[in-house]
């Protein structure tokens, strides 16, 4: 089992449960995972997410192997493939979603912090967005949502440069409320999942929306661009050299291009 689901006290817990290859995504768990989001929205037994991952990894981002016999896509005409059902199941989902990240959160492990509610991180975590480190372009419509968030030198920092970054510095960014102890992280984010118990639901789900809403058709618009880029460049030369690179586990020369 690589995704582990679980209601208790009226949190429905998602739990990345592959330490073995660093908690990377499989088109199988993607799909396991809209899944759980979509029974969630619709659960009245169910206030709030946790979404997490192993003691010392949430996700070293997408499962290269499989990524590459089954490459998605994630443009408009990909709307149903199991990447763009996740993206398209947290973004819509009503109920609040919160995050506990320890260890390493890469790619689609950052990204998607950016449509959470809630964020709490380990004072060992490094987030990382190095897709131009594969000849790539940001997906999940981060390239919208982190200049917007905070600012364009610092989104180039990470989104142009692909440098890594603390816990610390996601909160100091507004990527995360808090940092804390790695031992500490999950039981302090259920325990802020569970405040909702105790909270009107629907004028939970509205406020969320009314949070939403000025941003979420823009979202869903650079969503659909970066994921018809994403697929041209999953073809290009520069893809083709860094993945060639991954696989034969040597850095990338991208001088000739």
């Amino acid at each position: 089992m690589t995704i582990r689901t679980a209601t208790l006290n009226k949190v429905l817990t998602i739990e990345i449960a592959r330490p073995e290859k660093k908690n990377a995504l499989t088109q199988a768990m993607y799909t396991a995972m809209a899944a759980a989001l979509e029974a969630a929205n619709t659960d009245a037994g169910v206030r709030a997410v946790l979404i997490t991952g192993q003691p010392g990894i949430f996700t070293s981002g997408n499962d290269i192997d499989d990524f590459m016999q089954r490459p998605p896509s994630l443009g408009r005409d990909g709307e149903d493939t199991p990447v763009t059902r996740f993206m398209h199941a947290l973004l819509d989902c009503d109920k609040p979603v919160v995050a506990a990240v320890t260890g390493a959160a890469v790619g689609i492990g950052t990204t998607l912090l950016l449509h959470c509610d809630l964020v709490y991180v380990s004072d060992e975590a490094r987030l990382a967005m190095p897709f131009v480190s594969l000849g790539l372009v940001p997906e999940y419509a981060s390239s919208l949502v982190l200049p917007a968030l905070i600012g364009h030198v610092k989104a180039a920092e990470k989104l142009m440069l692909g440098e890594p970054f603390t816990g610390s510095d996601a909160v100091d960014c507004g990527i995360a409320n808090a940092v804390l102890p790695a031992g500490e992280v999950v039981n302090h984010a259920r325990r802020m999942a569970e405040r909702f118990n105790t909270l009107a639901p629907g004028a939970v789900a509205d406020t969320k929306r009314l949070m939403r809403a000025p941003q979420r058709a823009r979202i869903r618009e650079v969503m659909a661009a970066e994921g018809a880029l994403f697929g041209q460049r999953l073809r290009s030369p520069e893809a083709t050299e860094a993945f060639q690179a991954f696989f034969q586990k040597r850095k990338p020369d991208f001088s000739k291009f």
